[in-house]
């Protein structure tokens, strides 16, 4: 049962590497949002630590939102995905392998790249520490809940626009307590445990249920 999670998890991989333009377009888009806000409302260095840590988030979120869209369209228009459904192996599985790919091709380089939007908003060491935990524990929470969503709308027109109203709203838990851990990091980094601890507890709930729920998702969107 593995085999096929890590042959999925490979493949994919293989193949976002291959279209390097999507993997840098949610970076380079993630690094232009947050060295926008800087020119536009100075440099104050106290502005930009207030700033930080919520435009890091929106930034965030929505870079992770750019290759949502494409996470199951390509297997869907040449007929992997029916394949996939029909293998014995659990889909949530599978789905959770293709997820995971994701994160790792557009979630992960924004934890690596952190110590730099740390400089920019001129973030205590510190807080940066916590800006990249808090990054490695809700990032991966939004590639399972957008892959809900690209899920349920898969082959549908205008879908994109679709996919971004239906789970931002749900996005927005993990923007909250994301920011809210690196802001009171500022005044002790201990605070910011309870923050980690509900985006670890988010991270294990999304893990456990959203693969099931795009399964089913998926086994509709194919009928």
């Amino acid at each position: 049962m593995w085999s096929a999670f890590w042959c999925i998890l490979q493949r994919d991989l293989r193949l976002g590497l291959r279209r390097r333009t999507e993997v840098l377009t949610a970076l380079a888009f993630f690094m232009i949002v947050v060295s926008l806000f800087p020119l536009g409302v100075g440099t104050e260095r106290q502005v930009l630590q207030i700033l930080g840590p919520g435009v890091v988030w929106v930034a965030a979120l929505l870079a992770s939102m750019l290759a949502l869209e494409r996470l199951f369209a390509a297997d869907y228009e040449d007929g992997t995905l029916e394949q996939l459904v029909l293998t014995p192996q659990p889909l949530s599985l599978l789905v959770l392998a293709k997820v995971a790919a994701h994160w790792l091709l557009t979630g992960l380089p924004l934890v690596v790249i952190a110590p730099v939007v740390g400089m920019q908003y001129h973030l205590a060491d510190g807080q940066v520490g916590i800006m990249m935990l808090a990054l490695m524990l809700g990032t991966p929470v939004l590639s399972l809940i957008g892959a809900i969503g690209a899920a349920l709308t898969l082959g549908v027109r205008g879908g994109g626009i679709l996919l971004s109203l239906l789970i931002l709203p749900l996005y927005i838990p993990v923007l909250v307590y994301g920011a809210g851990a690196i802001e009171v990091s500022r005044i002790a980094i201990a605070d910011a445990q309870p923050y980690l601890l509900l985006l670890a507890a988010f991270l294990l709930m999304a893990l456990t249920l959203a693969p099931l729920a795009t399964a089913a998702a998926l086994k509709i969107a194919l009928e």
